[in-house]
Order: structure tokens, then C-alpha cells, then sequence
């Protein structure tokens, strides 16, 4: 893949994953951190991604409130129900 003198976010999206990962190569890497330097929801974009994988490397169980089980639940039961039953 080559690069222009500018990354745009569609560019920087190919390459997230990568980044985040630490395992894009060194050049592309500076695109990267200078297209997200001047452009904000791209910046989110990372931010958000980082967060997420930290909470998930902390493993910490979040106990959900006992309504919202019971409405995934139902909500888990119908979609099985609408996919499966009618075969």
C-alpha cells in the first residue's frame, strides 16, 4: 500500500487495527500520528479503541442490572425463535 504526503481518515482506518496493535510498520506509523494530531474524530476513534481494550485486559465482571437481563434475555429468546422455528 502507498502512501500520499497526507493520510486521510479512510486511510487511517485501513491501518487501525495495526496501529493499535503496535505492529504497523514505523513509516506509516508516522502518517498515522500526524493525521490523528490534526484530526479529531479520528483521534476518538483510537481513544475509544484503547479504552475499550484496556477494560476488557482488566477482565473486571460488571454485574448487569436484573431488568436488562431479562429483556436480553427475551430479546435473545425471539430473534432465536424468528430465526429457527419457522424451518
Amino acid at each position: 500500500m502507498e502512501w500520499s504526503l497526507f493520510m486521510k481518515c479512510e486511510d487511517m482506518l485501513a491501518v487501525l487495527n495495526e496501529y493499535v496493535d503496535s505492529t504497523i510498520d514505523p513509516s506509516i506509523c508516522a502518517e498515522f500520528e500526524q493525521h490523528m494530531a490534526g484530526c479529531n474524530p479520528c483521534q476518538v476513534v483510537v481513544d475509544n479503541i484503547r479504552q475499550t481494550i484496556t477494560l476488557y485486559k482488566n477482565g473486571q465482571p460488571y454485574e448487569l442490572p436484573v431488568r436488562f437481563q431479562e429483556q436480553l434475555y427475551e430479546a435473545l429468546r425471539e430473534r432465536w425463535k424468528e430465526k429457527f422455528s419457522a424451518k
